[in-house]
């Protein structure tokens, strides 16, 4: 009788890896043309181009200009900072609905340690963001251990937060007395680094770190394992459960960065403006799964899906829309971020499901490492 290992058993790293690399291959669509995988792959980065030509040409005396880009980056980088830490959860196959109503209370936290406590600036953006990891546990905690569902713990969690953020504001805004706040803590948002707008740096360092540990480690790897087959990462003694905890910790820890980015930005405490980041954090996120890595949730693409609403909005704006547009238009981008993310993944089950085939010096190897009996993991004793 063949017993499969426990997920917190040690496993030798050599088996670990080469069912890790054929997971991955199990799950790789079959390329139908070189062509067609570099639409796939950066036709998103092409229709931001696009749409940049498209309005310079209809806009050439305003959109084309150095004062749109400074605005694009410097207003995005926040929206940017947020579909990122929305990612995260996502590559484990959970959503984190409680961003928006965390990003507000970070930001509220922000200012009142500041202005009311009178912490210095720096104490109290440590407090905000090393708080929102702690949230972020809490998320994880309550959605592994708890065993409910991501949607429904992370919303609850989110209205817990929305009402802190009520009771710390009673309602009101916090402002700044007359001294207002330090010229330091606003240059964080404020001022530029050769010539671009700080907050964009900020953006790009962060897609890189998430890019590296997401593409190039381990932990990367065990995180889309487990988004994509959980069953299949515990037989292979991937501990889903903390794996799964460090996901939301990961997004808790961004966005109270983007709460004190938000703080510096706007220099009050509004209790109900982070609700407006929520719908914007999601389409990048989901949208961002189509693009560079097509069917999965990635960093590059979420800034490039980012990039795209950027330059739709910004020239929607500036051609004189409504105000009513920015919500239609988030809606149906993330109409079509899903029907295109379902449409991936049903392709990659069509395409990507046949079995490895076999290499010159014999059969091909199973989907799971023999046990130490002869038996293979995941089948019947």
């Amino acid at each position: 009788m063949t017993a499969s290992p426990s997920p917190s058993s040690p496993r030798p790293r050599r088996q670990r890896t080469r069912a890790l690399s054929r997971l991955g291959r199990l799950g790789r669509p079959r390329r139908t043309g070189r062509g067609g995988h570099l639409i796939g792959a950066y036709g998103l980065l092409v229709l931001t181009g696009v749409l940049f030509l498209i309005f310079s040409l209809t806009l050439p005396r305003t959109f084309p200009t150095s004062a749109t880009v400074d605005s694009i980056l410097s207003n995005q980088s926040i929206p940017a900072v947020l579909a990122l830490a929305a990612m995260v959860p996502i590559v484990t196959g959970a959503f984190d609905l409680s961003i928006g109503y965390g990003l507000g209370l970070a930001h509220v936290m922000v200012m009142q340690l500041i202005v009311d406590v009178g912490w210095p600036w720096p104490l109290a953006c440590l407090a905000v963001i090393a708080g929102g990891a702690a949230v972020g546990v809490v998320n994880g905690v309550i959605v592994v251990f708890g065993r409910i569902d991501s949607f429904i713990a992370t919303l609850g969690t989110g209205s817990i937060m929305y009402a802190a953020t009520g009771w710390v504001t009673d309602g009101g805004r916090i402002v700044p007395g007359a001294q207002g706040l330090p010229a330091a803590f606003t240059d964080i948002y404020d001022s530029t680094f050769l010539g671009l707008p700080v907050p964009a740096f900020y953006v790009f360092t962060l897609t890189v770190v998430l890019w590296l540990v997401l593409e190039r480690l381990p932990l990367g790897r065990y995180l889309y394992v487990i988004g994509s087959n959980p069953r299949a990462a515990g037989l292979i003694g991937i501990p889903t459960p903390r794996y799964t905890v460090y996901a939301f910790t990961a997004s808790g820890l961004i966005v109270g960065f983007a709460g004190v980015l938000l703080a510096a930005q706007q220099q009050i405490g509004n209790p109900s403006v982070g609700l407006d980041y929520l719908l914007p954090a999601f389409v990048g996120a989901l949208l961002g799964a189509t693009a560079i890595r097509p069917g999965r949730p990635n960093a590059l693409g979420t800034v490039v899906a980012v990039a795209v609403l950027a330059v739709g909005l910004t020239g929607i704006g500036q051609m004189g829309a409504d105000f009513w547009t920015v919500p239609l238009f988030h809606g149906a981008t993330l109409l079509l971020a899903v029907g295109l993310a379902g449409y991936s993944a049903r392709r990659r089950l069509r395409t990507g499901a046949a079995a490895p085939r076999a290499s010159p010096a014999g059969p091909p190897d199973p989907p799971f490492p023999p046990t130490r009996d002869g038996g293979r993991e995941g089948t019947a004793p």
